[in-house]
């Protein structure tokens, strides 16, 4: 299966997305590989961080840019899941990447620059779906408020009602330190000392293997 996290707006988790998905697959012993597409490199530098550590399990990283269509399709047939990174734009990267993916999963924080980048997004979408009719895509609210109260979380999926080619994940994750220390130890939040985390992150990976 080939999950690719993309979106056309820098900053809203992408990569986090990308490297803790990963980390929980394979901590639940599935044989996965990350790659790395964005050129900022961060889930390669993760992974670089990663293999200095010897008690988590391996994950297996490349780093692959401009026309990825071919490298995905030959990566899912020697791996359960290939697990992709790109950049925050309408890049080759992305496009490619969704004539080939399973699912696209689109992060984005309850905010209305993220919420404006969607139409351009969804446009994208239905091209590649000419190329790549299995492609699913599906929306997730990524650094949201921990205070109940706000209500920006429900203003986004009502948002989202406008765009049926989207489906909404149920899992929300959360605005948390955990998810920025995780990138500088090489670690998945489901392998560090957070509880709420990793429910966010395993409730993430599970809804996510149900599409």
């Amino acid at each position: 299966m080939i999950i690719l996290i993309g979106s056309q707006k820098g900053g809203c988790g992408k990569s986090t997305t990308a490297v803790n998905i990963a980390a929980e697959l394979a901590r639940q012993g599935h044989d996965v590989i990350l790659v790395d597409s964005d050129r900022q490199g961060t889930a390669a530098n993760w992974i670089a961080d990663r293999n200095a550590i010897t008690d988590i399990p391996t994950i297996h990283c490349i780093q692959k840019f401009d026309n990825i269509r071919d490298t995905l399709l030959d990566l899912d047939k020697r791996y359960k899941y290939v697990v992709v990174d790109t950049a925050g734009r309408d890049s080759r990267e992305l496009r490619t990447g969704m004539t080939s993916a399973d699912i696209l999963l689109v992060p984005f924080r309850p905010s209305q620059p993220d919420l404006d980048t969607l139409p351009r997004l969804t446009e994208i979408m239905t091209e590649a779906k000419d190329l790549n009719p299995k492609l699913k895509a599906i929306a997730m609210l990524t650094l949201a408020p921990t205070n109940p109260i706000i209500n920006e979380i429900q203003d986004a999926k009502e948002y989202l009602k406008d765009f049926p080619e989207l489906d909404m994940m149920s899992t929300v994750v959360r605005d948390r330190k955990v998810y920025r220390d995780c990138m500088s130890e090489g670690r998945g939040v489901v392998e560090m000392e957070n509880p709420k985390a990793k429910a966010e992150i395993q409730s993430l990976v599970k809804e996510l293997l149900t599409w």
